[in-house]
């Protein structure tokens, strides 16, 4: 599988992406500068965490609107696979590839602690290697994860099966308290219709090896590995 990961000022989660890729695939992912206007033939592109343009105006803003973003949209048209993570999946609303928003946490504060996710579906390129249900185990860390649609847009998402990840206790319960942000529904993470594209708050790059504490995360990668 050949991969790129986007790079964007203030990215800081790019070199996690690549190591993770480049770990699982056997072969390094093609890091792309956000001013580049062209994008290599890859199967899947990775847009990263991080702050990117320092978060200014909204988080995600100014870099859906960076040159690379067209490529990367003509990418997603085109059925390519693309994962946004935190701040990726900030830019990937901003960019309309994804519907609805990212806000502030409800508290207004920045969290960064393991989480546990309801996985909502497996008929995606990303989650065909857990089962719908599963309950699983991966780090955040945002201060806009607060994802917000109106209510036909949600409906939306909930009868298209669209509703990837979602905040649970470790039992699969959807809950205020094991919400880390307010997002409605509980959700962590969406696809689009076609399901080529995902965004998702959470970080499965931080446990995708023993090392890191954990490896719930890895089944994503493997996932895309076997689409």
């Amino acid at each position: 599988m050949k991969t790129a990961v986007i790079v964007f000022p203030a990215s800081n989660c790019d070199r996690d992406a690549q190591t993770t890729l480049h770990a699982l695939t056997g072969q390094p992912p093609v890091m792309v500068w956000h001013r580049d206007a062209a994008l290599p033939k890859v199967d899947l592109v990775v847009l990263p965490g991080g702050f990117s343009y320092g978060d200014y105006l909204r988080s995600g803003a100014m870099a859906a609107h960076s040159p690379i973003l067209r490529e990367v949209k003509k990418h997603a048209d085109a059925g390519g696979l693309v994962l946004g993570i935190c701040n990726g999946f900030q830019v990937l609303t901003e960019a309309g590839l994804l519907p609805g928003v990212l806000m502030r946490n409800q508290k207004l504060k920045f969290v960064c602690r393991e989480v546990f996710l309801r996985v909502g579906t497996t008929d995606t390129p990303f989650t065909r290697n857990y089962k719908k249900g599963q309950v699983i185990n991966v780090p955040v860390a945002h201060h806009d994860g607060n994802y917000f649609a109106d209510q036909s847009t949600l409906q939306s998402l909930q009868d298209n099966g669209q509703v990837v990840f979602q905040y649970c206790t470790e039992k699969g319960e959807l809950t205020a308290d094991s919400n880390p942000n307010g997002s409605l529904l509980n959700i962590a993470g969406i696809c689009n219709a076609k399901r080529n594209v995902l965004g998702m708050m959470p970080h499965p790059e931080r446990h995708a090896e023993t090392l890191l504490g954990g490896t719930d995360g890895k089944a994503l990668f493997e996932s895309l590995m076997a689409a």
